[in-house]
């Protein structure tokens, strides 16, 4: 028969029938220890019920104890008392868990560690944040059932409705928890603070789990968190809510590939999923494996049985039908992005929009300020309120940001409708006009013929790189900005620009021989010299782009075409300096070819060529044929001559030659002490090999130009 007194007795009893300690009837039951203990104490007085189900089916108690042990837990739930007696409680009880529900196990295990440490005078708040379809709402509501059996008290769910044009009051808010334990409307007091202080004594010392959802902003929650005891709180928001102090935080993530795969999985069931693999995984990288669009895609799935994953990804691949296509009944990505958009003030929602035309993965507050046409303070201001606002992500070490994939068509599509092609147009211009001009003053300031003094033209000076370091960075930061208006310029017919800028990098691409986006930057410079009528200048970027082909791309034969073309072109205006480094560029590409006779020829005529020009130019291009016909050479083994080849090189370079720096004059002799000491070791004269090389690597280094010594 079940034992009589009231609900601490009875469990006391009952767990002492059973020969379980505290430890193992908690672990059994699902329940931390402390709260076992609480209720055991009388500090808990009515458990809520599922978590008397859960003792009961612990204890292994038969149905007329466990219904026993629940009526007795009922008589210690809270009813407070007015002048008008007993009031019924107003439920707030959490929503329905979702079946399907993925991933997220370790900020759920986070959750749960902080739910058996809650006690003491110190609540536990929780704040989940993060972009718009991360899935905040699910993962508070499932970890809210996850947690509930610690905290048998009460659990409430709250909607603050922060995202409408006027969220929930704090004082509403706290009228319908005040209801939720039990206050009659009469009684509850009119006051704000009045209200909070009542709230505040009646959870005080009761394991409370308050889910309060949606936050609009930390004024909104405050007046709502218990001010002492064992309660927790979590708390979703789609702002960053940082001036909330002494909180725990729950960022959240996208899901992996594969997570969002499993919850495809989930929702449509592994048949379909596993007939389809690879559209399933193409259907989660088309989602951003965003969980709101995996969902969503999984739910239209599911409601077409006999459509194929194939063809939702190929609707999908298309970037203006994806938004269209991502949407299931109620559920809408772009309704998502919508919310949080509408919130922003104007200025931001300008900024979001323009920024989204950025080119690349991320972008600076200096181009978002160009798009939006803003101070860089305002801008970076926007940048900062839209991180918060979950609509942005920040670098961890760099001011840059970037937009989720989805996140970035729906600025587009605001794009398109609040500017319009004439305001967008006008932004990539205005962008594109100001990054080939800072990126033609960062590129000069590799240019080794050149006096000490700052290179010129940039449209900021105040903010303008500072020596080759600076330049360097800001080049390589902007990579993708500046490529992107170099191709604007080319397609709008700013062919002077592309030329300037062109020419600017020369010796920039010298220090960056391995990026590939060189054969891109000449191939349009020598169209736009084309475009202008210049053979001249034609013949300049033509041979610039055969050495890309040669030493950026790897592709002999289009180096030997492009050399050919350039030859051509030289010989067609006269231009002799230019005719040789065709000649020797198309020698580069016909050794790599392995037409070593017809190489060698070449270079032959090269040396020939150029000794018959008589400008410093002529002089520096004559070390560079000399230097290459001599590593030619000793690679067919004509080492002997090969050395001579070089000290005449070197020669050259102790004379000097007019007009040119010392610091040029120096790298090129670095280059003739290279190949001289490489022309010694391989005759085996190692002695006298290593004084050169140690040299010219020393001089290389000097000259910030590492890539000549390899």
């Amino acid at each position: 028969m079940p034992v009589s007194g009231g609900f601490r007795q009875q469990l006391r009893h009952l767990r002492a029938r059973a020969g379980l300690s505290q430890e193992a009837l908690a672990h059994a039951a699902g329940v931390s220890v402390r709260a076992l203990a609480d209720m055991e104490r009388g500090r808990t007085r009515g458990p809520q019920r599922r978590t008397v189900q859960a003792l009961a089916e612990a204890l292994g108690l038969d149905g007329d104890e466990a219904a026993h042990l629940e009526k007795s837990a009922a008589l210690g739930r809270p009813r407070p008392r007015t002048a008008d007696g007993p009031a019924a409680p107003v439920a707030l009880a959490l929503p329905r868990d979702i079946r399907d529900f993925t991933a997220r196990a370790p900020a759920l295990a986070r959750l749960l560690e902080l739910a058996r440490d809650a006690g003491g005078g110190r609540p536990a708040v929780t704040v989940v944040t993060g972009q718009p379809g991360l899935g905040k709402t699910a993962f508070a509501v499932h970890a809210a059932h996850r947690l509930a059996p610690h905290f048998p008290d009460g659990q409430f769910a709250l909607d603050l409705r922060g995202m409408d044009p006027e969220p929930t009051p704090p004082r509403d808010a706290l009228a319908r928890l005040l209801a939720a334990m039990g206050i009659a409307d009469a009684a509850i007091p009119n006051g704000t603070d009045e209200r909070v202080d009542l709230w505040r004594s009646l959870v005080g010392d009761r394991r409370v789990l308050l889910l309060l959802d949606n936050a609009a902003d930390e004024a909104q929650v405050v007046p709502l968190l218990p001010g002492t005891g064992p309660s927790l709180t979590l708390i979703t928001s789609r702002h960053a809510l940082a001036g909330l102090e002494s909180v725990h935080r729950s960022d959240l993530a996208l899901l992996r590939r594969e997570e969002a795969v499993e919850l495809l999985t989930r929702v449509l069931g592994p048949e379909r999923v596993q007939a389809e693999a690879q559209a399933a995984r193409d259907l989660a990288d088309l989602c951003g494996h965003l969980p709101l669009a995996v969902r969503i895609a999984g739910q239209r799935l599911l409601s077409r049985p006999h459509e194929r994953l194939g063809k939702l990804a190929a609707r999908l691949a298309a970037e203006g039908r994806r938004l269209d296509a991502l949407q299931a009944g109620s559920l809408r990505v772009r309704a998502a992005f919508g919310l949080s958009y509408r919130q922003l003030p104007p200025e931001s929602r300008t900024f979001l929009r323009r920024a989204a035309l950025a080119a690349g993965a991320d972008f600076s507050p200096e181009t978002g300020a160009l798009l939006a046409g803003l101070s860089y303070d305002e801008a970076f201001a926007c940048a900062e309120e839209l991180t918060d606002a979950g609509l942005l992500q920040s670098d961890a070490d760099a001011e840059r940001y970037r937009f989720h994939d989805l996140l970035r068509l729906y600025a587009i599509e605001q794009t398109e409708t609040e500017d319009g092609p004439g305001v967008r147009d006008a932004a990539l211009d205005r962008t594109a006009r100001w990054m080939l001009r800072r990126a033609t003053a960062a590129a000069l300031h590799f240019e080794i013929d050149q006096d000490q003094a700052a290179p010129h033209g940039d449209p900021d000076p105040d903010t303008a790189p500072v020596g080759k370091d600076e330049a360097r960075a800001w080049l390589e930061a902007e990579r993708t900005q500046w490529l992107a208006a170099l191709r604007r310029a080319h397609e709008s017919g700013w062919h002077r620009e592309v030329l300037d800028t062109a020419e600017a990098m020369h010796w920039f691409s010298d220090v960056t021989q391995h990026w590939e986006q060189w054969v891109e930057v000449f191939a349009c410079s020598a169209d736009s010299a084309r475009a202008l009528g210049s053979r001249q200048e034609e013949a300049v970027q033509l041979n610039y782009l055969a050495w890309s082909h040669n030493l950026c791309v790897h592709n002999p034969d289009a180096a030997l075409r492009t050399a050919d073309a350039a030859l051509v072109a030289a010989r067609e205006c006269g231009d002799g300096l230019q005719e040789s480094w065709a000649l020797g560029y198309g020698a580069g590409a016909l050794h790599r070819l392995g037409r070593t006779e017809e190489a060698h020829g070449r270079l032959r005529e090269s040396a020939r060529c150029i000794a018959a020009q008589d400008s410093p130019q002529a002089r520096l291009a004559e070390l560079t044929i000399l230097n290459t016909l001599g590593t030619l050479l000793r690679q067919t083994g004509r080492t002997a001559e090969a050395l001579d080849i070089h000290r005449r090189s070197e020669q050259i370079c102790r004379t000097g030659i007019p007009g040119r720096t010392d610091e040029l004059i120096a790298l090129y002799h670095a280059v003739a002490r290279q190949q001289i000491g490489n022309d010694l070791a391989a005759l085996e004269r190692w002695h006298e090999a290593e004084p050169p090389l140690r040299q010219a690597l020393a001089d290389f280094e000097a000259a910030q130009m590492p890539i000549w010594a390899e």
